[in-house]
């Protein structure tokens, strides 16, 4: 039984974990800014996409995962999927209060610092706009700085990314149908709500010039995350402090040749990938 008495070594690995692929685009910040790391990888794609699924099973498999990755020795859990944090981390750090725990939200804060016309297009699932968490956070910034959220709600596009369909017409065809209602407002800030939209940025960004010459800036928060990351392991001393580079390790509940391809084709990587729990 694993209890939040366990030891933390710096030595030990950090946990990642994602619905399927989108966290990778957290995990190579992290594995750039600590390349000494040895880093595990959790990909839930047989249950993929969670921005359609009730919280409560959002929150039943992130604390499953959370209690897999701890039993392979992770010394921090990243939580690199919007919805997944929005439903469940504050049940992860009560379950492990001990255990260094990191997760992403919509990056609405540096947007608000960044406004010009103080107007920000978020594009998120379904699941992360209609979290409390994130109508929470979304209130208390616009109501300290004046900025205005439209929120966009992309039902189907994690999919495509999942599939690796990253410059299907069906893609291009959904990120349009997005990205259309937000350019006609005077928006000139947008956040990327999901960790798999950055892997779809360059034809985010070609659309978003075909549809307006203004200037817009998107806002990736994974490397705001991986910041927060080196902070939280500092303080607790957990830092790897050896000369060496990090190994990496994933597990997934679908195909594992499916996500070895995938982190091939995404990051150019070839990890050792496992079958993990709940893979039908």
């Amino acid at each position: 039984m694993v209890t939040d008495k366990m030891p933390m070594g710096k030595d030990r690995p950090i946990g990642i974990f994602d619905s399927g692929v989108g966290g990778l685009s957290v995990l190579r910040h992290i594995r750039a800014a600590m390349p000494a790391e040895d880093l595990l990888y959790f990909a839930d794609s047989a249950h993929a996409p969670y921005g359609d699924k009730t919280e409560q099973a959002i929150l039943e498999r992130t604390l499953a995962i959370a209690q897999f990755l701890i039993e392979h020795n992770a010394k921090a859990l990243v939580v690199a999927c919007n919805t997944a944090t929005a439903a469940a981390i504050k049940a992860v750090r009560s379950a492990y209060p001990s255990l260094a725990v990191v997760g992403i939200e919509p990056g609405l804060k540096p947007a608000a610092l960044q406004t010009r016309t103080k107007m920000i297009g978020v594009l998120a699932t379904r699941g992360t706009l209609a979290s409390a968490s994130f109508s929470t956070l979304s209130q208390k910034i616009a109501a300290s700085t004046g900025v205005q959220f439209t929120l966009q709600p992309c039902v189907g596009l994690a999919d495509q990314i999942e599939k690796g369909a990253l410059n299907s017409a069906v893609t291009e065809a959904l990120i349009h149908r997005y990205l259309a209602p937000l350019m006609e407002q005077d928006i000139d800030t947008l956040v990327l709500g999901c960790t798999h939209y950055p892997f779809v940025r360059p034809l985010i960004e070609s659309i978003v010039h075909r549809l307006t010459s203004r200037q817009i800036t998107i806002i990736d928060t994974g490397d705001a995350v991986t910041k927060q990351l080196v902070r939280i392991l500092a303080e607790h001393a957990l830092q790897q402090t050896a000369i060496r580079s990090g190994s990496l390790t994933a597990f997934t509940t679908g195909q594992p040749t499916v996500l070895k391809s995938t982190f091939f084709s995404l990051l150019g990587l070839q990890p050792t990938v496992l079958q993990a729990l709940g893979a039908p």
